[in-house]
């Protein structure tokens, strides 16, 4: 079981990372206007979204990657609660409040592997 969840966090990690440049507006709509370059920041989360998820797939780079993901995780919460005050065309409310605890479920997910 061990490694199907290291594979799964894994893989949700390259798959998010990869949407930032596939579907880039859904996530530059939701970067709170008061941080500079939008379209940057995404880029960036994106890249260290996949590079991350890739070295938990490797003994000598799964701790400095479970790291970098809680990290991540703790980067982009501001832009969560944006999303959850803004609002999201076609997600309920109930379910972007949800979405918040999520991000502790997936720092506790990622601890795991440090």
């Amino acid at each position: 079981m061990y490694l199907f969840f290291l594979y799964l966090l894994s893989g949700l990690f390259v798959f998010a990372g990869i949407m930032h440049f596939v579907r880039p507006w859904m996530y530059i709509k939701i970067i709170p206007p008061y941080l500079p370059n939008p379209k940057l920041l995404n880029a960036l989360s994106g890249l260290f979204e996949i590079v991350f998820g890739f070295g938990l797939l490797f003994d000598l780079t799964r701790t400095i990657s479970a790291i970098g993901i809680i990290l991540l995780l703790l980067a982009v919460f501001p832009a969560n609660i944006y999303m959850f005050q803004k609002g999201a065309k076609g997600i309920p409310k109930w379910a972007l409040f949800l979405r918040l605890p999520l991000q502790f479920v997936l720092i506790a997910w990622a601890y795991l592997y440090v």
